[in-house]
């Protein structure tokens, strides 16, 4: 059996460690809810200062910008009213990549604009697809006629734009 004097030295020891480990984990690392409420902050922060407009934000500005009317935009672009009305009234909706594209040839977007439009609906042009080539194309040359732009993909046999 151990002295009674050892066990009161034990629990000394226990309690003193305890107590200084329990201190140096407060100061040293965060409590793990702490540390979630933490991280939540950082990553609303993050989200705050790197957030970018949504699509419907973009596409009504540049609407507004060239000072055409809904529908002439939603006509050129090959779209139905009732579509159009679902990406305007819904701040989230996001069209097909094809949708955004007939969009930005209808607003006659330059190629910087058009890829800010189809960034915020969460696509982009890409250089190994030749279907977005036969678009950069297009878009280069101020091709905004959506007929004339599925002729061309047409041409390279390619599905058309069908928004």
């Amino acid at each position: 059996m151990l002295h009674k004097k050892i066990l009161e030295e034990l629990q000394e020891y226990i309690d003193f460690h305890l107590t200084r480990d329990e201190l140096d984990f407060c100061l040293e690392a965060p409590h793990p809810i702490y540390k979630e409420e933490m991280l939540s902050s950082e990553l609303e922060d993050f989200i705050v200062k790197n957030q970018k407009p949504t699509l419907n934000q973009i596409l009504f500005s540049y609407i507004d910008e060239k000072g055409v009317s809904d529908s002439v935009i939603y006509k050129k672009a090959g779209l139905d009213r009732r579509h159009f009305s679902k990406i305007r009234s819904n701040p989230d909706y996001r069209p097909k990549k094809q949708t955004a594209i007939a969009l930005a040839l209808a607003l006659e977007l330059g190629m910087d604009d058009t890829e800010e439009l189809l960034s915020a609906a969460g696509y982009s042009l890409s250089d190994s697809d030749k279907s977005d080539l036969v678009i950069r194309f297009c878009l280069e040359r101020k091709i905004y006629d959506l007929h004339t732009v599925n002729e061309a993909l047409d041409h390279v046999q390619l599905k058309p734009l069908n928004a």
